[in-house]
């Protein structure tokens, strides 16, 4: 098969595209190439969730069950924990998770994994791309000489591979895997054609760049913004504190110049699996070059110190009722480390928790996303929101702020509310609230 028959098959959806990883970037992915009319198999190691896709059920929220059944049901989408079945694949998605060690340089060992897997199954005119957020070099410092090395296979002639940065924000109700722009850098001219002409089947826009370093760049710029400006509020919200003045009504004000500012705001800590680590990776990569990525570090530190912020917050709360940490019993209200969703990656509420525990507070949490957590080497269960349970508590925490929470509720119900997210400014009730 030529080049051109590749293309051919990609414009016309003939082509069988697979995706490595069904988690919250692959099975979206998958499941927009399947409804472009693509047949698509996704590979992953967890049997329950390779299960669970072939019964047609989805375990993204962001993916309603309806959509993969039908897709399911049409033979459009299947799923498997064999890289065999990606022997006849002309595409496939690398979407395997990078997160950082505790020594905060990046874990490569999905990449390498998946990528040595596919080594094995790799095929003239297959396409190769890494969605997976890393360092800038990795696509042709890792992807491309364990994908070549020893078959070879001529990156831009027989194979094309590119990196694509995945863009997904959980819970977004307005901008999903089809709608928002796809930047797409090639090894080759020859890749960069070939990528755009698969991922403009299945995305509204693609944006092609001049080569899979600068795509790499792209994300780590775009989650960089976010996590250098949250630093920036949040320490704004601590210096608030110190002055006396409410660093909400600050923002409000401030966002309301219609040039030069854009609204960021103070939280108990950042989240997820993006803000909180890939700027990081970019840090990592500049130590190599002896250079020190000093915005990047201190936001970083200022962000990993807000649990801390938080829990003297709720210590100086419970000391002006005259009551210590150690015996309290402390409410956490949210896990998820953004509302509506059902993911505690690298969630504030989780270092709040084991901060409280350590101070001898007893603790306990609800959360309607999050049944359970695994937290200090054993299992916490997320307990009924009733009144009996906030009545109980010396103090209530609210960590996210879900919009099944009833904030007027909460108030009549509670005494003491440390409130992280100024979710019940506009409220009154008995509760005395303690915001950031």
């Amino acid at each position: 098969m030529s080049r051109e028959t590749l293309l051919k098959r990609l414009q016309d959806r003939s082509a069988l595209v697979g995706v490595i990883g069904l988690g919250y970037v692959g099975l979206p992915l998958a499941v927009e190439f399947a409804e472009a009319g693509f047949n698509v198999v996704g590979v992953d190691p967890l049997t329950g969730k390779v299960e669970r896709l072939n019964k047609g059920e989805s375990y993204i929220p962001d993916v309603p069950t309806e959509r993969v059944a039908k897709l399911v049901e049409a033979g459009r989408l299947r799923a498997s924990t064999s890289y065999d079945d990606l022997r006849e694949a002309d595409a496939v998605l690398i979407c395997v998770p990078t997160p950082l060690r505790k020594t905060k340089d990046p874990d490569m060992s999905y990449i390498y994994q998946a990528t040595d897997a596919l080594a094995k199954v790799v095929h003239k005119d297959m396409v190769i791309v890494l969605e997976s957020t890393t360092y800038p070099g990795t696509t042709e410092e890792v992807i491309v000489p364990r994908l070549t090395g020893d078959n070879g296979l001529k990156v831009g002639e027989d194979v094309f591979i590119a990196f694509s940065p995945e863009r997904v924000d959980p819970g977004n109700k307005k901008y999903g895997t089809h709608n928002t722009p796809k930047v797409v850098g090639g090894v080759t001219e020859a890749c960069r054609e070939v990528v755009v002409t698969l991922y403009s089947a299945a995305i509204e826009k693609v944006i092609p760049v001049s080569s899979p370093k600068t795509a790499e760049m792209v994300k780590l710029l775009e989650n960089t913004f976010r996590a250098v400006n949250i630093g920036l509020v949040n320490e704004m919200a601590i210096m608030c504190d110190k002055l006396g003045v409410n660093v909400w009504e600050v923002i409000e004000a401030a966002a309301t110049k219609p040039f030069g500012f854009m609204a960021f705001y103070p939280g108990p800590g950042l989240g997820g699996h993006c803000i909180p680590i890939d700027p990081l990776y970019l840090s990592w990569k500049l130590k190599a070059l002896n250079y020190n990525a000093r915005f990047i570090e201190l936001a970083s530190e200022i962000n990993t110190s807000m649990p801390y912020y938080v829990v003297d917050k709720i210590a100086d709360a419970l000391n002006d009722d005259g009551k210590a940490v150690r015996g309290s019993k402390v409410a956490v209200l949210g896990v998820a480390y953004k509302k509506d969703i059902d993911d505690v990656r690298e969630s504030p509420a989780l270092d709040i928790i084991h901060l409280l525990r350590e101070k001898g507070a007893e603790v306990s949490y609800h959360d309607p996303f999050i049944p359970s957590i695994r937290l200090d080497g054993g299992v916490m269960h997320s307990v009924d929101l009733t009144p009996e349970w906030l009545a109980e508590a010396d103090c209530a925490v609210l960590v996210t702020d879900h919009t099944a929470f009833d904030w007027q509720w909460l108030l009549d119900h509670t005494d003491l509310l440390v409130d992280t997210r100024n979710a019940t400014r506009g409220y009154s009730g008995k509760a005395r609230v303690v915001g950031l």
